[in-house]
């Protein structure tokens, strides 16, 4: 499916956006670890989420889908998952490899985790590796450093694990490691990551402890307790919205109910810096995540240089990031995000060749990319290279190019955002589908 997009001057209106990616993944995966049935409501049915069900289904976890949105998860408990018949399909999704391999590392029984070619090019060695250190028997290509991950639950030990570089993902699969493992898990971060994980986890009673930097894991002495939560909007996906209301002359832009835990609201405080006016109306919490209400209009808005620290918190919003940049006045820079390019796509690469293709002048670096603005993007087919964050950026910049933007391979925007069209044609863009 391609989507044939229209600029667009006005965009007006109060809109919700899907759960949480990373919550909807630990409250399923969470909910199945516990003792009786969980309810989490606003789960994201986006595809990378559902293969989590999938693998959660394939070891025997009885999940219910009141509607796409609204599960109801019977827990089986620490141990009381089932080996699988088959090899777990992870599908697309990173999240659900890396994390599924510190929760089963801690099994009685073998499992293999295998998922898309794309899949199978994504690197776990930064996952493997420390798990290993806690005597956990895994195998993969390239010693590990690539699935298919082959791996023989076994007794995992204690152990004292610093990050070379902050990752939630990586830090939540030592985490639910630790809760099979026999004595204290301490994980050891350079720097902030998502905490989702460890609130989560704490809220259910599992003995996660945290001061400041440092997180530690161990076996509970009770079973973990149910959900019944509903999942804030995800603001990786809200900040496609904000940016195209941020980017039509005319716009006036409410995104309700969504995540401001601080450990991602990094684009906020990018957005703050290029001269953006957001405001976080009607401040709340849902089940110890913080959430709001974001309002935007249009913004004149400048060149920033950002790196360190704040790429942690903003990773999966730098590619819309650089549609903001062709409009800004003067040169943005971001550095410190090498990380990009082993994402669904190399985001470096991929951004950087589809905006030239739009007329936008971006320097390409190891580690980011540096855009100089404003220009007036042009109309042309740009291609998301299978990339749902991507296509959502693409879709942006087509809104104040000179004519019509093509957006082929569109559908993969269903991985994170279902809907995501209805949401732009809500909020007063014009596009169709195209085969």
């Amino acid at each position: 499916m391609n989507l044939l997009i229209h600029p667009t001057q006005e965009l007006y209106g109060s809109t919700a956006v899907p759960g949480d990616k990373s919550i909807s993944h630990r409250a399923a995966m969470f909910a199945a670890l516990a003792e009786g049935r969980s309810r989490v409501r606003n789960f994201l049915p986006g595809g990378d989420c559902q293969a989590t069900l999938g693998v959660l289904r394939s070891l025997g976890v009885a999940i219910e889908a009141v509607s796409p949105s609204e599960l109801l998860i019977d827990g089986v408990g620490l141990h009381g998952l089932q080996e699988p018949a088959a090899p777990l399909d992870c599908v697309n999704s990173g999240t659900t490899m890396r994390l599924m391999a510190g929760l089963l590392a801690g099994q009685r029984f073998f499992s293999v985790l295998s998922g898309s070619p794309q899949l199978t090019k994504r690197p776990m060695g930064r996952v493997v590796e420390p798990l290993r250190q806690m005597s956990a028997a895994i195998w993969g290509r390239q010693g590990g450093k690539l699935a298919p991950l082959a791996i023989q639950g076994s007794q995992l030990h204690h152990f004292d694990y610093k990050l070379p570089v902050a990752s939630a993902q990586v830090k939540s699969a030592l985490l639910l490691a630790g809760l099979y493992s026999d004595g204290l898990a301490v994980v050891r971060q350079p720097g902030p990551a998502r905490d989702h994980t460890e609130r989560m986890l704490a809220a259910m009673g599992a003995p996660i402890r945290v001061l400041g930097l440092v997180v530690t894991s161990e076996r509970p002495k009770r079973p973990l307790a149910p959900l019944d939560t509903t999942v804030p909007g995800d603001i990786s996906s809200a900040a496609f919205i904000l940016a195209a209301g941020l980017l039509a002359p005319k716009s006036h832009v409410t995104v309700t109910g969504v995540g401001v835990n601080p450990t991602r609201t990094g684009i906020l405080d990018i957005l703050q810096m290029m001269g953006t006016d957001i405001r976080l109306n009607n401040p709340r919490e849902e089940a110890g995540e913080p959430v709001a209400d974001l309002v935007v209009q249009h913004s004149e808005l400048r060149g920033v240089e950002i790196g360190g620290d704040l790429i942690v918190r903003a990773i999966d919003e730098l590619p819309v990031l650089a549609v903001l940049a062709t409009q800004a006045h003067g040169r943005t820079v971001v550095r410190d995000a090498a990380e990009l390019r082993v994402k669904e796509t190399d985001r470096i690469a991929t951004v950087a060749a589809e905006l030239r293709k739009l007329g936008a002048h971006v320097e390409e670096h190891p580690d980011g990319f540096a855009i100089e603005g404003p220009i007036e993007l042009r109309s042309a087919p740009v291609w998301s290279h299978g990339d749902h964050r991507l296509a959502m950026a693409l879709a942006v910049a087509a809104l104040v190019a000179s004519g019509p933007v093509l957006v082929e391979d569109a559908e993969c925007v269903s991985d994170s955002f279902p809907g995501f069209e209805r949401v732009l044609h809500m909020l007063g863009v014009e596009m169709e589908r195209t085969e």
